[in-house]
């Protein structure tokens, strides 16, 4: 069983791929904006009261800083699952099950469409009234809360601030590195968010973690290859539908583009595909899988589960 995602000890993955067959050479995307936003975001933190940690519903595990610990510490934390409506409900409750088991209280939202984000702002506020308390003990006056997202590149922390003022206020779309300077934001009068551009660990250690990072468009496409994505992709969705999950990974891929894939490699399914559908094209063929994966076309297909479904 392969430990999990950036070296935390309370995640594992169900199955094992062998990602050295795949990433060569290694995924790794640390521009010099999200190293510049990092020094600047662990200063902001000193005026912070709560952490809205946002990971991305299909990899949970994967979008996981690693130092999201150390940064919060003593502070108040809410745990936002973005994107749950490109997971099934069994995927979801599973996660939930799996969240609270281990001591987490998930908000699951769909930021772009503004679901679940009333939640958020509610567990917000009351965490400002329990700091406001302890505030009025030691004979301080009360003030607004301050908040800050955090979140990988692209896992929807900018819709989410959008939703919660209700207006669009951050440049928000469904690629990474948009947002890339820090930014405080009033949401109400007892309410301050600060938007921070995704933040990555400076080494990808683990590349399993990374290969579904790359699939889900959460770091920028600098780091990686596309047909080498695609075909890892490919062997993703053969690991996952091994282990006998509630949706049928494979199932998706003939619905969709009507080829065999359970006797073909990752490589070998790619280069079919391009023969058949782009004229040998293989990097059409790449790009077209990504495409439609990370739009939902193959269907609401998560790339982690956890570890008690396996």
């Amino acid at each position: 069983m392969n430990t999990s995602s950036q070296d935390c000890p309370f995640f594992c993955y169900p199955y094992s791929l062998d990602c050295s067959l795949l990433m060569t050479p290694a995924i790794q995307w640390y521009p010099g904006h999200i190293a510049k936003a990092e020094k600047a975001l662990i200063e902001q933190l000193k005026r912070v009261d709560v952490v809205l940690e946002v990971r991305d519903a299909r990899i949970p595990l994967a979008t996981r800083h690693p130092r999201i610990d150390h940064w919060v510490g003593t502070k108040e934390r809410i745990l936002v699952i973005n994107r749950v409506d490109m997971i099934p409900s069994a995927a979801r409750t599973a996660w939930e099950t799996w969240l609270r088991a281990q001591g987490e209280t998930p908000y699951f939202t769909d930021a772009q469409q503004g679901k679940g984000v009333a939640g958020i702002a509610k567990a917000a506020q009351t965490a400002g009234t329990s700091m406001n308390q302890r505030r009025r003990d030691r004979g301080m006056r009360p003030r607004a809360v301050r908040a800050v997202v955090i979140g990988f590149p692209n896992v929807g922390k900018s819709a989410l601030i959008n939703r919660l003022l209700k207006k669009k206020v951050v440049e928000s779309a469904r690629k990474p590195g948009v947002t890339r300077q820090l930014r405080w934001i009033r949401i109400a009068d007892d309410l301050e968010l600060l938007d921070a551009p995704g933040i990555l660990p400076a080494q990808l250690k683990d590349q399993e973690a990374a290969l579904r990072l790359a699939v889900c468009d959460d770091i920028g496409q600098a780091a990686y290859d596309n047909q080498r994505i695609a075909w890892g992709l490919i062997e993703l969705f053969k690991a996952l539908e091994s282990q006998g999950q509630e949706v049928s990974y494979l199932g998706a891929l003939r619905d969709r583009y009507t080829l065999p894939v359970a006797e073909l490699t990752g490589e070998s399914y790619l280069q079919h595909m391009a023969e058949v559908r782009y004229q040998g094209d293989r990097e059409r063929a790449a790009r077209s899988l990504l495409r439609d994966y990370r739009v939902g076309h193959l269907g609401n297909l998560p790339l982690e589960w956890p570890a008690h479904n396996a």
